[in-house]
């Protein structure tokens, strides 16, 4: 029996280390037997209907469609302009060309060659956003047109249709992030691994949102005063960039969504007319 369970102890040891050297991860198989693995990541709920993306395209997201806030724009726009980025890039500022030509760059693959501005220019995702703005409101009555035909005035793919596959997911992130659709989108995220930046997240918000929404820091909280719409606008952009800026907590209009154990948005005691964010201490 003794020779037993030598023999399975070692038969252990060597199955262990071959898993470990092919890259197989198994740590969190055995130190958290009790703990449910967490997939990371985002969805938009509109009309009972539940939109996914991984946390860097909802993040790509909210700046496209804080930049329409900025400009006044309707939500029909930032619904445009997120469909037309998730079928032209994946919501993603890839750096090479696509199906659109092979000097194509960032997020809505705009190419240097058609006029759209240099490379660098095109890779900077405020640049590209606002240049694909700029073409949108050119188009008379936008507004009113599908997916496919907006998008297809600004971009003139080669593909017009494939852009309406991507219209529902567009509205629901587009209603969420413009705070038309209050507490709607919610990011499973697991517990940062470092501390986060209060300053950076200011520095964020007034990236895409100009002096709409100025925050002042105290301590580990961002706090910037919005009502209404947009209040829920900074909220659910702040939700959506949880991941990259370290965000444990925001708070709006009687809500708080919390990161902690994906609890998401439940009732909550906050001041009014104020969004509170709170990123994460040094773990």
């Amino acid at each position: 029996m003794a020779l037993a369970r030598t023999a399975r102890r070692w038969l252990t040891l060597v199955v262990a280390l071959v898993l470990a050297a092919t890259g197989v991860y198994i740590a969190s198989t055995v130190l958290n037997r009790g703990e449910s693995p967490v997939v990371e990541g985002c969805t938009a709920l509109l009309n009972g209907n539940e939109e996914s993306l991984a946390t860097d395209q909802a993040a790509n997201a909210s700046l496209i469609t804080a930049i329409a806030v900025r400009r006044g724009l309707p939500a029909r726009a930032a619904t445009i302009a997120i469909a037309t980025s998730m079928q032209e890039a994946k919501l993603r500022n890839i750096s090479y060309g696509d199906h659109a030509g092979p000097d194509s760059r960032g997020l809505f693959q705009q190419r240097p060659s058609q006029g759209w501005g240099t490379e660098e220019q095109l890779m900077d995702p405020v640049y590209a956003t606002n240049a694909f703005y700029d073409a949108l409101v050119k188009v008379p009555g936008y507004e009113s047109m599908t997916v496919t035909e907006a998008a297809q005035k600004v971009q003139r793919s080669a593909y017009p249709e494939a852009y309406s596959q991507h219209e529902d997911l567009g509205r629901a992130y587009a209603s969420a992030l413009t705070g038309n659709s209050q507490a709607s989108l919610n990011c499973t995220l697991r517990k940062p691994d470092a501390a986060g930046d209060p300053s950076a997240v200011r520095s964020a918000l007034e990236q895409d949102y100009g002096q709409a929404a100025v925050g002042v820091v105290a301590g580990k909280t961002i706090s910037v005063q919005a009502s209404g719409t947009l209040a829920w606008s900074v909220a659910q952009w702040a939700v959506a960039n949880a991941k990259g800026l370290g965000v444990t907590r925001v708070q709006v209009d009687g809500q708080a969504w919390i990161r902690d154990g994906n609890k998401g948005w439940s009732d909550a005691q906050n001041p009014p007319d104020v969004v509170v964010i709170t990123v994460a201490n040094a773990p």
